[in-house]
């Protein structure tokens, strides 16, 4: 417990000083801090796909009515970001407890069918809807000059970053939280048998609405900070099922789903390396970086199916 105390005491102190030993808008700073903003992602995710083993393909649904709600507010009547994620917040999170409605009696590949269709329906109105998103053109940010923080505008990248690191200690800390709540245990209850959780007494329709809602809630407010990052986004990037909602799982899944570290690892491990095999194999033929990619998950899960925390304390353990 204490080692792991000082691991995380490490590599907080390592995010804060990395920005500043590299360029202020360069492409590692760029990937660093989109780094944290998928962990925080994951972790979000991970309050239903790990504590209670609702497999969700339609997260991005959430990720990208933060982004929108936030962005129309900007642009349409001058509401600042930081109140937007409030907004961006509220309606995902509505917008996950009326999904929850009809899907909290599906388990397994029929629960994950019925998000990711969810998503798909908000990407098909988003490309028809021109009037409010734009359509297949997408929407913009507007940029202000000398905007400063009050509305989420820096010259440079690094302020970015720590409000992404921000946005990860807060969707790690709602998580821990939880996962050590009542809501926490009564989740891991109906994992292991909705049935046998019924039977001593859990409300099971409320406590997966409950925890969709704060999962759905944290996705919107991760979808608003993407907007304001990365100043233009349309339907197919924002609700995207392999960019953003297969993607979230991936990271949850290799780094060790149902764990608080399992989201950091996976993402600190994954984004990375993507980034590596797209920059070194991309030139050596159409698809060889992907398949090289999906080669090495591969291998980690045939190594350890629950993921690279749970395979680092194995070899910690086979050492001591």
């Amino acid at each position: 417990m204490k080692r792991n105390a000082y691991l995380l005491v490490a590599a907080l102190a390592a995010v804060c000083v990395v920005p500043w030993m590299l360029s202020e808008n360069g492409y590692m700073l760029r990937v660093l801090t989109l780094m944290l903003l998928f962990a925080a992602m994951a972790q979000a995710w991970n309050i239903v796909g790990g504590l209670a083993n609702q497999i969700s393909l339609g997260h991005a649904a959430f990720f990208g009515l933060g982004a929108y709600t936030s962005t129309i507010l900007l642009v349409r009547y001058g509401l600042s970001p930081w109140l937007g994620i409030a907004a961006g917040m509220v309606v995902a999170g509505a917008a996950g407890a009326l999904l929850s409605l009809p899907t909290m009696r599906l388990k397994g590949h029929y629960f994950a069918l019925a998000t990711l269709a969810f998503a798909e329906v908000l990407r098909s109105i988003g490309n028809t809807w021109t009037s409010v998103t734009g359509g297949p053109v997408g929407i913009s940010v507007p940029l202000v000059p000398d905007a400063g923080i009050a509305l989420m505008q820096f010259a440079s990248a690094r302020p970015y970053l720590y409000v992404m690191l921000g946005a990860l200690v807060v969707c790690t800390a709602v998580y821990w939280k939880i996962s050590n709540s009542r809501l926490g245990f009564e989740l891991r209850a109906v994992k292991a048998n909705v049935d046998s959780a019924e039977v001593i007494g859990i409300h099971t329709a409320r406590t997966k609405m409950l925890a969709a809602t704060i999962s759905a809630a944290l996705m919107g407010g991760c979808g608003v900070l993407y907007a304001q990052f990365n100043f233009f986004f349309d339907p197919d990037s924002v609700f995207s099922l392999v960019s953003i909602s297969v993607r979230v799982a991936l990271i949850c899944i290799i780094g060790g789903i149902g764990t608080v570290a399992g989201p950091i690892i996976g993402a600190a491990f994954l984004l990375p390396l993507e980034e590596v095999f797209n920059a070194t194999l991309s030139g050596v033929g159409a698809g060889v970086s992907q398949l090289a990619f999906g080669l090495i998950l591969i291998l980690i899960i045939l190594l350890e199916p629950r993921g690279l925390q749970a395979l680092y304390l194995r070899l910690v353990k086979k050492i001591a």
